[in-house]
């Protein structure tokens, strides 16, 4: 076989060369534009603490992909430090390893999800049930209810972000626990964004999908169906989503694949509507080319086709013009929180159980709340004396936000924190780090409603593949940009058209239900 090239070693380059690389791998080369491993769903180390960029629950319902998760790391067969100690209940696999003794495991994680508003806690997504009266109160219930209805009947044209969470939720709900929060993550108002992101984020979640859920656990319904958003246990590495992606390196590297690190593919050269060769600036100033029979790429679409040599003009500007949005997040070591834990759910040092926070105060900047310690307590040095956090911010790259100083975006965080009352005012700061993350998110506005143009002329070059989250200009989840790469490869192997790829994560009713 010819010479594959995949750019990226993110989940969706790194998928393929795993599936294309058995048994034998020599003759496919790996091109990362930066020095790590797992892009966005990397973990990052500082001073014996880890950090998930971004937070990722390893849940699928798609068995290739978690058959291939467990193949990796394992399902623990014993109770973690922290279920340990509390004496907590969890999911164990019989013969599983000791997350004790091996770092090669897989834990089985309970979900809890919590937006922040207002200084109460609400469940995300939003549940029915008496503490959420309890805290928005008995007359916005009330409201909430009768806009709700009033929605149900007088459906609107889903034309736009924000009529498809009135759709689903009525306006008033869609005020307090969408509006706000959306415009901070991207930047921009939901009137302003394409209903599609909402359909590829929330499938089938609704208040209609919260109260036949809510009806099932009541009846004990066996085998019921639960929404995506809704699922309340998760996989996660012991050591951090990078773990997994780390290993699934050192696999294909053993079979001869080739990743080279620090090349920055700026040209991609075509003849007669394929690709036979890419450039790659290296870290040292170098250009060099590597020759393709096939070309996997996961690099973000802006910049592959602003690269090709015969892309046609229109091609390029609607390419340009696509938007994404980065982020920041700011680590932050302390010793206690502010926050009480009111939940039923034992935890280590007393703090609140949840993995992410929703932060819906539009007085502050900060977007949502990691707290490291629920994901695993091996991500924490030292998991029951201090608690680690993670406090993500939503940018443009070269905004002002983006280039504020670390230490003074490190101390706007910190005060932030102590505004909503997440620390009090005397908290001690132990240790903070700070990761930039550029096109993390791509964007459904702009030149996004002629993207079909672009998908349209990718499929025509008949040995490009496009997988992934940036390689395909989908806010895909890490298991559906697994499945464009595993699809990829059956594809590679089997001579099929290249179009195949763009099929995942489309349908509205794709990945609801198991």
């Amino acid at each position: 076989m010819a010479d594959i090239v995949i750019i990226g070693a993110g989940p969706a380059g790194l998928t393929a060369a795993l599936k294309l690389s058995e048994p034998n791998g020599d003759n496919i080369i790996v091109l990362e534009e930066s020095g790590a491993i797992g892009g966005i769903s990397r973990t990052v180390r500082h001073n014996c603490n880890r950090m998930d960029i971004g937070g990722h629950r390893f849940f699928s319902k798609d068995d290739r992909i978690t058959d291939l998760w467990k193949d990796i790391l394992p399902l623990q067969g014993k109770r973690a430090f922290d279920d340990k100690i509390l004496d907590r209940p969890c999911v164990l696999t019989e013969g599983g390893p000791d997350p004790e003794v091996s770092d090669d495991v897989m834990l089985v994680r309970h979900r809890i999800s919590r937006i922040y508003y207002k200084k109460h806690f609400f469940d995300y997504p939003v549940s029915l049930k008496w503490e959420t009266i309890k805290n928005m109160g008995f007359f916005t219930t009330l409201r909430a209810g009768l806009s709700y209805i009033f929605s149900a009947i007088f459906k609107r044209k889903e034309t736009n972000l924000e009529n498809f969470y009135i759709n689903r939720f009525g306006k008033v709900l869609y005020g307090m626990f969408f509006e706000g929060y959306t415009a901070k993550l991207w930047g921009r108002s939901p009137k302003e964004i394409s209903a599609e992101w909402g359909a590829q984020r929330v499938k089938g979640l609704s208040i209609r999908a919260m109260l036949k859920d809510i009806f099932a656990k009541i009846f004990k319904k066996k085998n019921r169906k639960v929404e995506t958003s809704l699922i309340e246990e998760f996989w996660y590495p012991k050591l951090g989503p990078g773990q997994l992606w780390e290993k699934v390196a050192d696999i294909v590297k053993s079979r001869g694949v080739k990743i080279v690190f620090n090349a920055k593919v700026d040209k991609i050269i075509m003849k007669d509507g394929k690709v036979v060769a890419v450039q790659a600036l290296t870290g040292d100033g170098q250009t060099v080319e590597y020759s393709v029979d096939k070309l996997i790429s996961s690099m973000p679409v802006k910049d592959l086709v602003s690269g090709m040599s015969q892309a046609p003009e229109q091609i390029v500007k609607i390419a340009q013009g696509l938007p994404y949005r980065d982020f920041v997040t700011v680590g932050i070591k302390v010793d206690r929180l502010k926050l009480i834990n009111k939940t039923k759910i034992k935890t280590l040092n007393g703090i609140v159980p949840d993995c992410w926070i929703y932060v819906q105060d539009t007085g502050v900047k900060l977007g949502r709340i990691q707290i490291f310690n629920n994901w695993s307590p091996y991500m924490v040095d030292e998991p029951e004396r201090y608690v680690w956090m993670g406090l993500e911010y939503f940018c443009d790259e070269g905004d002002e936000f983006w280039n504020m100083s670390e230490q003074d975006t490190i101390n706007l965080a910190v005060d932030e924190l102590k505004k909503i009352g997440v620390l009090d005012q005397t908290s001690t700061v132990y240790d903070s780090h700070l990761e930039r993350v550029k096109k993390a998110y791509p964007a459904y506005f702009d030149t996004y409603s002629q993207f079909d143009l672009v998908k349209k002329y990718l499929s025509s070059v008949e040995n490009l593949y496009c997988v992934g989250r940036n390689g395909q200009h989908r806010y895909n989840n890490m298991d559906h940009s697994m499945l464009t790469a595993i699809i990829c490869a059956d594809a590679i192997k089997s001579g099929a058209a290249a179009d195949c790829v763009w099929d995942v994560n489309t349908e509205k009713s794709y990945h609801e239900s198991k």
